[in-house]
């Protein structure tokens, strides 16, 4: 304190104030650090979510494109069957028109 003593009074109260500043600093830098690890935290969340997420979406739409290859399928199938009735059927046809002339 010895060398406080030949300073003014306005000299203490900077150093006062000065001191006060200082403390609010650091308060606030702790704060800070806290805030900063939420968030880390947050955000170490977040993407693990997010790898969650992009991973099932994959996974969706490896399951889209494997439906969509099989109604692709199934409407082959069902124009086959289609396209083998009309053949059947024109084959009929020709049959009867060959019987109608050799009578």
């Amino acid at each position: 304190m010895q060398k406080f003593e030949s300073m003014t009074e306005e000299q203490l109260k900077i150093i006062r104030n000065f001191e006060v500043r200082v403390r609010q600093m650091l308060f606030l830098c702790d704060r800070l650090r806290e805030e900063n690890t939420k968030l880390q935290s947050q955000l170490a969340e977040q993407k693990s979510r997010n790898d969650s997420l992009t991973e099932e979406n994959t996974q969706l739409q490896l399951k889209c494109d494997n439906l969509k290859v099989a109604r692709m399928i199934s409407v082959s199938r069902d124009d086959f069957k289609m396209t083998k009735n009309r053949l059947s059927k024109l084959v009929r046809e020709v049959d009867k028109c060959i019987a109608l002339l050799n009578e």
